[in-house]
């Protein structure tokens, strides 16, 4: 695994090796030793996948508040998509910042984005699958989030919007002056 540090602190985007031989291939998606840098050896306590149907759907901008804040490794399994991580973070210098990273199941990348970074993604193929690690068991009460489209932010998602959710349609938009976590 290769690390390749964010512009934004504590983030990351992780490049697999996968070894490939004549039968396909092995490719490692976690090694506690390897994220000590990143994770502060945290333990991944939970995993949850989700599948988009349709090309141009978003997800997010998804995060959880303290005490549940979160650190994710995101890695799509099967398609592929336009990856954005907000840094959300009191005291951070580049906090209101974001940061989009292609995953791409054939690449087999990943994103490692750190507690207090909100999170979402755009479909850019049909039937993507994501995988997702966390640090932090899922808390219903402390799930918040951004809209994806907030002018502040001024997020340029690659294609036009074709599904979000009513939850994500619905969230508050992203000021300078939002809530820091």
């Amino acid at each position: 695994m290769k690390i390749i540090k964010s512009k934004l602190s504590g983030a990351a985007e992780i490049i697999s090796n996968p070894f490939i031989d004549h039968r396909g291939w092995f490719v490692r998606f976690f090694c506690q030793e390897e994220m000590l840098e990143l994770n502060n050896k945290k333990n991944i306590v939970q995993i949850n996948s989700s599948f988009t149907k349709k090309k141009g759907t978003i997800r997010g901008l998804h995060f959880q508040n303290e005490p549940f804040c979160e650190d994710k490794i995101v890695r799509c399994i099967s398609g592929k998509i336009y990856d954005v991580m907000l840094d959300l973070r009191d005291g951070s210098n580049t906090f209101g910042q974001w940061q989009s990273i292609i995953l791409d199941s054939k690449k087999m990348n990943m994103a490692y984005i750190p507690k207090g970074f909100a999170h979402g993604f755009q479909t850019l193929k049909s039937n993507c699958q994501i995988l997702y690690l966390h640090t932090e068991y899922r808390n219903q009460i402390s799930e918040d989030g951004y809209h994806f489209d907030s002018p502040y932010l001024n997020i340029k998602w690659p294609l036009k919007l074709t599904e979000i959710s009513d939850r994500d349609k619905n969230l508050k938009e992203f000021t300078r002056s939002s809530d820091r976590i």
